[in-house]
């Protein structure tokens, strides 16, 4: 197996579990390394609606393994939350555009993004319809997934593997996409 492209998947307590799971499954399936950093150290970080996640690593190790191809932010409102006020997180993603990684956020995280400057008003994206309001005056677009440059954004949980899948595309090639997408069985 081919590991050579890197992805590091950020994690924290009321992070949202289908879009942390299928975003780690896919990308793994994809032959990508997939690393899931706990934002706030590496215990059990309880999601959403319950499910337990252990991660790899805690961030602040996983920055001393930086850049990656691409850093992902799930939604789930109270995870994004941590997200937006971690310090660590916002250099993270500096880091990300210094050396023109891809970004991939999707449901409520896009708001880490704009707090944490990295989402400008020229780029086209998208979030969970819940967290449009907050977005006035952002090219916001109700497309499943968005991609802007180096910007991957996508709506909620039921958009999970076109996400997914819109990442391993663009690290890996369409080809790569195709063969990773016949056996989920997806409509």
């Amino acid at each position: 197996m081919d590991f050579s492209k890197r992805a590091l998947v950020l994690i924290a307590n009321g992070s949202e579990e289908i879009e942390t799971v299928v975003t780690i499954d896919v990308l793994r399936r994809a032959e990508i390394s997939v690393t899931v950093a706990g934002v706030d150290g590496c215990e059990i970080k309880k999601c959403s609606r319950g499910v337990n996640v252990l991660p790899d690593v805690a961030l602040t190790t996983a920055l001393d393994q930086a850049p990656y191809d691409i850093v992902i932010l799930p939604g789930g409102n109270q995870g994004a939350q941590t997200f937006a006020e971690s310090l660590d997180v916002k250099r993270l993603l500096e880091l990300q555009v210094k050396n023109s990684g891809y970004i991939g956020a999707i449901c409520a995280a896009p708001l880490a993004l704009k707090s944490h400057g990295i989402l400008c008003k020229e780029v086209k994206m998208t979030s969970h319809p819940a967290a449009k309001t907050q977005f006035e005056g952002y090219q916001y677009s109700e497309d499943r997934v968005v991609i802007d440059d180096k910007i991957i954004t996508s709506r909620g949980p039921g958009t999970s593997f076109e996400f997914a899948l819109a990442i391993v595309e663009a690290l890996c090639g369409r080809g790569i996409r195709n063969e990773v997408s016949a056996p989920l069985i997806l409509p």
